[in-house]
Order: structure tokens, then sequence, then C-alpha cells
């Protein structure tokens, strides 16, 4: 099994192996507790070791608050991998997939069909490397709002964790609803982290499991700036009310 290392202290003192490649990784816990940081850290190692990767991120209006975070939190300039980033955006109110520009689509991504034929366009579009794409997708659990398309597309991300191995998926869930479903997530991933948050705006983080590698199963305070948490929150908050209520309606 092939392994990266990761760039940054708590990471590496928890995973001294590195992450296995190609895995799925899940990263759950309550609302508002930073998972999208942690996964970002997992995205700079990526990058700075030569892979692709593709945005799948419900909770972000767009590539650029993307760009901004990753460069506050982990001093990544997308810039810099403009032929190895592409984004998918969430919009249920088309109808299947929609080509914006090279490096961006948008995907009606409560259907089946969509997510996977949004995620088959963006690896077309990105570089392919030794490395391969990581598909990075957080706040999934707002798929799981739909009335009619909740049972399918939670199938899909099931079985997207446990056998395709043709890249390495890292999501993001909350368990602040439909946390029996969450669980099934959790039960399928290779490799399974959580977070948590105390007061004021300090991250925690947590490894459960991993397929293949050794691990600590210490928790460790994550050195991200309050301000970093804040501006996330905010935004994940925002995206929440907005897009909650048209996903109940689909």
């Amino acid at each position: 099994m092939n392994k990266i290392k990761l760039h940054y202290e708590w990471l590496s003192k928890l995973m001294p192996e590195g992450l296995p490649v190609p895995s799925s990784t899940l990263i759950s816990g309550p609302g508002g507790t930073g998972k999208p940081l942690i996964g970002f850290a997992f995205v700079s190692s990526w990058l700075k070791q030569g892979g692709s990767v593709v945005f799948v991120q419900l909770q972000y209006p767009s590539k650029d608050f993307t760009a901004a975070t990753l460069r506050k939190a982990y001093g990544i300039h997308i810039e810099n991998y403009a032929n190895r980033i592409a984004f998918i955006e969430f919009d249920p109110s088309i109808r299947f997939i929609r080509e914006v520009s090279k490096d961006v689509i948008k995907a009606n991504l409560l259907k089946p069909e969509a997510w996977v034929h949004s995620i088959e366009n963006a690896t077309k579009v990105v570089e392919k490397s030794e490395l391969g794409t990581m598909v990075f997708g957080s706040a999934l659990n707002l798929l799981l709002f739909s009335k009619t398309y909740k049972d399918s597309i939670l199938e899909k991300l099931k079985e997207t964790l446990e056998k395709d191995k043709t890249k390495t998926y890292l999501f993001t869930v909350s368990t602040s609803a439909f946390k029996e479903k969450i669980q099934i997530l959790e039960d399928t991933a290779d490799n399974l982290m959580f977070t948590r948050m105390e007061k004021p705006m300090k991250l925690y983080f947590r490894i459960i499991k991993m397929k293949g590698v050794k691990f600590l199963k210490d928790e460790v305070r994550v050195p991200l700036s309050e301000q970093v948490l804040k501006d996330i929150k905010e935004v994940a908050d925002a995206t929440r009310r907005r897009v909650v209520p048209i996903v109940r309606e689909i």
C-alpha cells in the first residue's frame, strides 16, 4: 500500500506512517466544528506532493472562498496549481450538470447519476499524476435533507467510500442531523476521524480508525487562528440556512 506523508506536525504526530493511498476518509463531528479546515490540511499536503484535487464543497459559495481559506489556513495559493484543481458546485435548481468554465462544473448532486458524472468530468479536467486524484467533498450531509433522493444519494456515498479505489476520497459530514445515516458512512470509510470545538473557538481532532497503517488515538488541538475558524463557521451556518429549506422541497 502506498502512503503520503502529511506536512503538518499535529497531523504527522497522529499519522506517523502517513495517509494510505488510495483510500477513503471520513471526517465526522457536530456542525460547526471545523471539519473542512482539517480536510484542507490533507488537500494541502496532497497538492504539495504532486497530486490533483477535485473540490465538492456544498457549504462554500464559490471557488474564491475555497481559495481564500486555503491561503489563510495553510498558505496554499491555488493559482500555483491551476491545472491540478477542479471544482464541482452544488446547484439543486438545475436538472443534471453544467460546465461553467474550464475548472468549474455545477451539478445537482442530489441525483446519484449527476454525482458520478460530475466527478468523472472534473477528473478529466485535472492533470494526471503518479499520486492520483483526491476528491474532497465537505458538508455532504446536506444532501440527506432531500425527501426524494436521500436514500439513493446515501447509498451512492456509501458505495463511493467502500468500493471506488480509482481515487482517494476525503469527505466531511455533520452528525447534528441524520446521525443514524451518518453512522452508515462512518462504518464504511477506510479511515474515520472526528472533530469537536471548545469555546472560544478551539478546534480538536482525533483518529478513530485507519486501514493498513499505524496511528495514534490521541486528541490534538489544531493550531488554526480563531479568525479562520470563525470565518468558516459563519459561511457554513449561512449556507445551511439557505440550502436546507431548498433541499427539503426536492
